[in-house]
C-alpha cells in the first residue's frame, strides 16, 4: 500500500514523521551551506604550493614533496577520527557536529595563515583533520531528516552543493591572493567565511533529533565497527567508496602534466590545464542530482552499476587519446558517470541502517572516502613517475572495472529494512 503523497510534488512518499514536514527547507539550507563551506576550504588549493616558499621551503623538489604531504594530511588524519565523530553525532546531534567541525576549520585555517614555518603549517593542517567531518555530518543530518525514498534525490543535491564549491573555491582563492598581494589572506578569508557558515548552521538548520540510547559500550571504535561489519551490504559499500575515491583521485596529480604532453607549453597552459581539470567537476554537477533522483525511482544498486560501467567505458579511451580537446571531452564523459557514484552509494548506505545510527555509519564510510582522497593522488604520482602517465589511466580503468565487478557480486538489492 502506498503512503500519502507529498502535496508539494505530486509524487508518492512513505509516511512522514513529524521532523519530515520541513525536510525541503533543511535540504536546501544544507545545500547552500555545503557550497559555502566547500568553496571556503578550496580557496586554499592553489595557494598552498605558493605559500610554502614563504615558510622556508626553498627548492622546487621540496615544494612538490611538502605540497603532497600537507594536502593529504587532513584526509589521512580524518580517516581515523571520522568514525569517532560519527558516533558522537548519533549521541548528541548532527547539527552539533556541523558546528564543531566548522569552528575547528575556522580556527586551524587561521593558524595556518599565521604560521611562520612549514612545521607549524603542517601541524595546523594535520590537527584540523582530527576535527574534520563536516561533509559526513551534513550527509548524516540530511539523511536523517528527509523521507526515506527521497534519499537519492536529497544526497544528489547535497553533492552538487559540494561540487560547485570545489569548482569555484580555487578560482576565488587565487583571485583573492592576486588582489590582496598576499598568500596569507585567503587563509583568513577562509576562516571568516567558515564562521559565517557556522552562523548559518546555527540559525537556519533544524534537526528533529532523537539520541541513541547508551548501551554501556561507550564510543569505542569496535562498537562502531560492529554496525558496519554486521551487514554484508554495508561492508561491501565501504570498499565501493574507497575504490571509487581512490580510482578517481589517482588521475588528479597528472592532469596538468598530461596536458603539457599533449600540447606543449603555450602561454595559456595554466588555463587549458584548469579546463581539463574542472570539466569533470562540471559534468559531476550536471549528473549528480539527476542520477540521485533516478536512483530513488529505478533502484540504488542499478544506478550504481550504471555509473561504474559508464565510468569504466569512458576512462579507457584516455589511455590512447592523442589530442587535447578529445581528452577534455573524455574527462567530461567520465564526470557524467562519476557524479552519481557517491550520492547513490550513500543513499544505499542510509537505507540500510536506522536513522538513529546514520551518524556512526557515515562516519565510518567517510573514512573510506578520506583514505581514497589521501592515497589516490600519491599512487597516481608514483605510477606516473615509475611507468609513465598513460599507465595512470590504465590503473584507473582497471580499478573502476574491479569496483563494478565488486558491486555486481557483493552489493545486494535493497530490501525493506531499518530505514523504512
Amino acid at each position: 500500500m502506498r503512503d500519502a503523497p507529498d502535496n508539494n510534488t505530486g509524487q508518492d512518499y512513505p509516511r512522514l514523521r513529524p521532523g519530515d514536514k520541513g525536510w525541503q527547507r533543511t535540504l536546501w539550507a544544507m545545500v547552500g551551506i555545503q557550497f559555502v563551506m566547500t568553496a571556503a576550504i578550496n580557496f586554499l588549493s592553489p595557494i598552498i604550493p605558493l605559500m610554502l616558499p614563504k615558510l622556508g621551503v626553498e627548492t622546487v623538489e621540496g615544494v612538490d614533496v611538502w605540497s603532497g604531504i600537507i594536502t593529504g594530511a587532513t584526509s589521512f588524519v580524518a580517516a581515523f577520527a571520522s568514525p569517532i565523530w560519527g558516533r558522537v553525532a548519533d549521541r548528541h546531534g548532527r547539527k552539533l557536529s556541523l558546528l564543531r567541525s566548522s569552528f575547528a576549520i575556522a580556527l586551524f585555517t587561521a593558524l595556518m595563515g599565521l604560521s611562520t614555518n612549514v612545521w607549524q603549517f603542517f601541524g595546523a593542517r594535520a590537527v584540523m583533520g582530527a576535527f574534520a567531518g563536516f561533509s559526513s555530518a551534513a550527509i548524516a543530518l540530511v539523511a536523517s531528516q528527509v523521507p526515506e525514498r527521497r534519499l537519492g534525490y536529497a544526497l544528489g543535491w547535497l553533492s552538487s552543493g559540494q561540487l560547485i564549491g570545489s569548482l569555484v573555491g580555487p578560482v576565488i582563492g587565487g583571485i583573492l591572493a592576486d588582489i590582496t598581494g598576499s598568500y596569507r589572506m585567503p587563509f583568513f578569508w577562509c576562516a571568516g567565511i567558515t564562521c559565517a557558515g557556522l552562523a548559518l548552521v546555527w540559525a537556519v538548520v533544524t534537526e528533529d533529533f532523537t539520541p541513541v540510547k547508551p548501551t554501556g559500550k561507550g564510543l569505542s571504535l569496535f562498537s562502531s565497527l560492529s554496525l558496519l561489519t554486521g551487514s554484508a551490504g554495508l561492508s561491501a559499500l565501504f570498499l565501493v567508496l574507497l575504490m571509487a575515491q581512490f580510482s578517481t583521485r589517482t588521475v588528479q596529480p597528472v592532469v596538468t602534466i598530461f596536458v603539457q604532453e599533449l600540447i606543449g607549453s603555450p602561454p595559456q597552459i595554466a588555463t587549458l590545464a584548469g579546463i581539463a581539470f574542472s570539466i569533470t567537476g562540471l559534468a559531476n554537477l550536471i549528473s549528480a542530482p539527476f542520477l540521485g533522483n533516478r536512483s530513488d525511482i529505478i533502484g540504488y544498486r542499478k544506478v550504481l552499476l550504471i555509473c561504474l560501467l559508464g565510468a569504466t567505458l569512458t576512462s579507457a579511451p584516455q589511455i590512447f587519446v592523442g589530442s587535447y580537446w578529445a581528452f577534455v571531452a573524455e574527462r567530461f564523459a567520465v564526470g557524467l558517470f562519476i557524479g552519481g557514484i557517491l550520492p547513490t552509494a550513500n543513499a544505499l548506505i542510509g537505507r540500510s541502517v536506522s536513522r538513529a545510527n546514520r551518524g556512526t555509519i557515515y562516519g565510518m564510510t567517510a573514512s573510506a572516502t578520506f583514505l581514497g582522497n589521501s592515497l589516490g593522488p600519491l599512487t597516481g604520482g608514483g605510477i606516473a613517475a615509475g611507468f609513465g602517465i598513460r599507465w595512470v589511466f590504465v590503473v584507473t580503468t582497471v580499478l573502476l572495472a574491479s569496483n563494478l565487478a565488486w558491486v555486481w557480486f557483493t552489493v545486494p538489492e535493497l530490501r525493506d529494512g531499518p530505514g523504512d
